[in-house]
Parts: C-alpha cells; sequence; structure tokens
C-alpha cells in the first residue's frame, strides 16, 4: 500500500506548487488536500491565530488522519504553532512546511534575514528559528524586514510587483546576514526571478516537501 500525505491549506496560494513538489520528490505518494480559504483571512484580520482557527485546524488534523493520512504537512507558516499543537491530537507524524528550513538556517550562520510579506508570519517564523537555534545548540541573531503590499498583490494576481518588492527586500538584508529565510510559501513565485544572491536564501516548501518525503521513507 502506497502512503497518503493530507495537506493543510489556509489558502489556495501553494496548492498548486506543493501538490508539483510532491510528485518531484515522492513520486508513489497520494496526495490529499484539506482547503479552509477563511483561516489566514481571519489570522491577518485579527493579526493572529484566534481560537476559532486552532480548533479549525486541531479539527482538519483529525479528519486527516481518520481519513487514511500516514502524514499530515502543515502548509502555512502564520499557524505553525496551532500545527504544534495539533500534532499532539494525532498518532501520525506532522511536518511544518518550515521546519526544515529553520535548521538549515541556524546551520548556515549565526546572522539570519528573515524576510515576510505578512505580519502574522513574521513573529511565528522568528520564534521558530529561535527555538531551533536552542534546540541545535546555536547562538543566532534575527534581522526581520517586512515587504508590506506585495502578499496583496500577488493575491490579485500581479506576480511581477510582488516579485519586484520581495527581491528588492532580499537584496537589502543579504548585505548585513550570512543566510535569508523567506518567511512564507508563497514566496516561491519569486525563485525564477531571483537570480544571483551573495548569500543563500532558503524558500520553504521545497525543503519541507523533502523533509516530508524523509519522514515518509522511513515510515514501516
Amino acid at each position: 500500500m502506497g502512503k497518503t500525505v493530507f495537506i493543510v491549506h489556509t489558502s489556495g496560494v501553494s496548492l498548486n506548487d506543493l501538490n508539483t513538489l510532491f510528485q518531484e520528490y515522492a513520486p508513489d505518494v497520494t496526495v490529499r488536500n484539506i482547503v479552509d480559504d477563511s483561516l489566514l483571512p481571519e489570522v491577518l484580520a485579527n493579526g493572529g491565530v484566534t481560537p476559532g482557527v486552532t480548533r479549525r485546524m486541531c479539527e482538519y488534523y483529525m479528519q486527516a488522519e481518520a481519513s487514511g493520512a500516514d502524514l499530515i504537512f502543515n502548509q502555512c507558516s502564520s499557524v505553525g504553532e496551532v500545527a504544534t499543537m495539533a500534532a499532539k491530537m494525532v498518532k501520525v507524524p506532522v511536518v511544518k512546511v518550515d521546519e526544515r528550513m529553520a535548521e538549515i538556517s541556524c546551520q548556515t550562520g549565526p546572522r539570519i534575514g528573515v524576510v515576510a510579506t505578512l505580519a502574522t508570519t513574521m513573529g511565528p517564523t522568528v520564534r521558530l528559528i529561535k527555538s531551533t537555534a536552542e534546540r541545535l545548540g546555536k547562538t543566532v541573531s534575527v534581522t526581520e524586514e517586512i515587504t508590506s503590499g506585495a502578499f496583496e498583490r500577488l493575491i490579485a494576481g500581479d506576480r511581477k510587483k510582488h516579485n519586484e518588492m520581495v527581491i528588492a527586500s532580499i537584496r537589502k538584508l543579504a548585505q548585513k546576514v550570512d543566510v535569508v529565510v523567506c518567511a512564507q510559501g508563497s514566496m516561491l513565485a519569486l525563485k525564477p526571478d531571483l537570480g544571483e544572491t551573495p548569500v543563500p536564501v532558503l524558500m520553504s516548501p521545497p525543503l519541507g516537501v523533502q523533509h516530508a518525503a524523509e519522514v515518509l521513507a522511513a515510515l514501516k
């Protein structure tokens, strides 16, 4: 029997990218998607996760397990801390899209830059990096760069403007850090336009899916 992954999405923005990445890194795995595009707007409207978002996320994790998931993949960094909580309610492994990225950033160098287009993603990402550094016994400093308005451009279909705005932020950050972390999976959109950078620029979807593929391969 092949393995089944359930991806829990808070918007439709990464749906195609993640499904394509799973086909690439884990072609034998069946991918199912739970999409609730009311989740991210509720997080944004309230400046963070609400009790309602937490409750729905936990219910989706339990539904995924009941529907035969061998692994649950959390797509959205803004709700990463809820994923940690929801993971305790299921017996199957949970992989967060940005866990592996946080580990690699801490291993790359002590000065980590984080670029985000949503303030609600910045806090959880920075906390994840700091807790990962502590777990790995690393001392790091984090420089934050929020590119306001870029996510709205992407959602409106103006990928070109989104990419220009975020790449400008990345180039600014790259002058003063050892590695740049893209806090949102949606930033994968800018990869074709990024070109050479003076320091590594990490994007969570490929790293997260590779991580999930490794976890799946190790399951009995």
